[in-house]
């Protein structure tokens, strides 16, 4: 009767198992007459180094790497007495010494060469691993930053025309991507809307921006008084946050991303462009 009774209870114990395997099969597999849901496809990464010497044109931040000064320089399609035409505040000679010998520009071979009076490349710039900066050697052993702020490259198809205002053309729609799609507004561990200071290196607060409250895409202002060039040329106008990174849209649609670092400061990824900071301040 024992031997009976343990050979019943072993096989009641192997259907058990048989039926908790049969159910997570069940569980783990599509329903009847259904698709298994797709992955969500990875992000396009967006390139913002032009091809071509058509898409050069604009507004560049150039800086030493591990240094604390830089530069917004405009490169003009224009042809000038040492290639291309270049121009920037005279307060950059200072800050970077060796605009002193650069008098233009050239595009060769994919990239882009600051020149000297006689077209003697003063910084030869190469495309580096991120496609999102350029590099330069110094002379003296330093190496130089080359980024694009607001380029042909970057504009959107529908910007490559420009229209003047007044013509019956509506006002560009600055939506661009996800928010373009109406996400919610920020919310979770995201930036609190608000005033946020901008600071650089040893530079504090050069430009207040207020995070607005709304629906994405919620606006961007710039303070009054803002002394920091750049981001006057990125004229921010919207912003989100997505995935742990706040994000600004400038009128042009390019963007910047900020990652965390805490007490409410949001720092630019140093290893795209200058760093900067935004501190939230308590009022303007």
């Amino acid at each position: 009767m024992t031997r009976a009774f343990t050979i019943r209870t072993r096989a009641l114990s192997g259907l058990g198992g048989a039926c908790l395997a049969l159910g997570a099969a069940q569980l783990a597999a599509p329903a009847s007459g259904q698709e298994a849901m797709p992955a969500a496809p990875a992000p396009a990464f967006v390139e913002s180094l032009p091809r071509d010497i058509a898409g050069v044109p604009g507004t560049w931040d150039l800086s030493q790497d591990g240094g604390t000064r830089r530069c917004v320089m405009t490169l003009s399609g224009e042809s000038g007495p040492a290639g291309r035409r270049l121009s920037f505040p005279a307060g950059c000679r200072r800050a970077l010494p060796i605009l002193n010998r650069v008098a233009g520009w050239l595009f060769a071979d994919g990239n882009i060469r600051l020149v000297d009076k006689d077209v003697r490349p003063v910084l030869p710039f190469t495309r580096r691993a991120d496609s999102r900066s350029l590099g330069a050697p110094g002379e003296a052993g330093e190496s130089y930053s080359l980024v694009p702020l607001q380029i042909v490259a970057m504009m959107p198809p529908s910007d490559a025309v420009p229209t003047s205002p007044g013509a019956g053309s509506a006002a560009p729609d600055t939506r661009v991507g996800p928010a373009a799609r109406g996400e919610p507004a920020p919310s979770g561990d995201g930036p609190a809307p608000g005033i946020y200071a901008l600071d650089r290196y040893r530079e504090q607060d050069v430009c207040r921006i207020e995070l607005t409250a709304a629906p994405a895409p919620a606006p961007v202002r710039i303070l009054d008084a803002c002394r920091d060039s750049g981001l006057a040329v990125f004229d921010p106008v919207s912003w989100r946050f997505d995935k742990g990174r706040l994000t600004l849209v400038a009128r042009r649609g390019h963007m910047v991303s900020l990652v965390p670092t805490g007490d409410g400061r949001w720092r630019r990824d140093p290893e795209i462009g200058t760093t900067f900071v935004l501190r939230r301040v308590d009022a303007p």
